[in-house]
């Protein structure tokens, strides 16, 4: 265990990464969880801290599903195929240029997940109560999801199982630089 890992043991709640998952890759990181969670703050200091690239899985809706989302419609998922289709192709570019990435996307259904997941890919979920959630989010500005739409994502909500290479953070027991390295201790980068 490295000291980044114990030092940060207990925002770490579960580690399902095989001891030899990146042996033949490098890892990409999807940062997954409900709107509000923390996900695109960590992916920020992951970034910064360890140079990896990045993109933003809201970057990649069509103007269709943003708007849907701004009124307040959630999406459904012959909303999402496309775009975790458009997404999924972008983590095949990392994988076939040898980059270590981070992309922060929801991936709350096993379903979602799986349009996703490819050998090198783990999944650090964002774990968080409603209240922990519904706490950091009340207190954003200039995003479109709306608040009152965080109970439609936990209703859909699926946490990975311990068939899905996954680690979960739980938010609130650190600052988001101290997830970022919890997550990174984790991942051995």
């Amino acid at each position: 265990m490295t000291i980044a890992t114990e030092a940060h043991a207990d925002i770490i709640t579960a580690n399902t990464i095989p001891a030899d998952y990146f042996a033949n890759t490098k890892p990409i990181i999807v940062l997954m969880g409900v709107c509000g969670c923390g996900k695109s703050t960590v992916a920020a200091h992951l970034t910064e801290r360890y140079g990896l690239k990045y993109a933003e899985a809201d970057d990649f809706h069509p103007q269709a599903n943003i708007d849907k989302m701004a009124a307040g419609i959630p999406l459904t998922d012959e909303d999402r195929w496309p775009w975790l289709d458009t997404l999924a192709s972008w983590i095949d570019e990392r994988i076939a240029a040898g980059e270590a990435a981070v992309v922060t996307c929801s991936a709350l259904k096993k379903v979602y997940r799986d349009k996703l997941r490819r050998p090198g890919v783990v999944f650090v979920y964002m774990q968080g109560t409603f209240d922990e959630v519904m706490e950091r989010l009340s207190h954003r500005e200039g995003h479109f999801m709306k608040p009152s739409m965080l109970q439609s994502q936990f209703d859909i909500l699926e946490e990975p199982g311990s068939d899905e290479v996954h680690v979960n953070v739980h938010i609130g027991l650190a600052d988001p630089d101290q997830e970022a390295m919890a997550v990174a201790g984790a991942l051995n980068l």
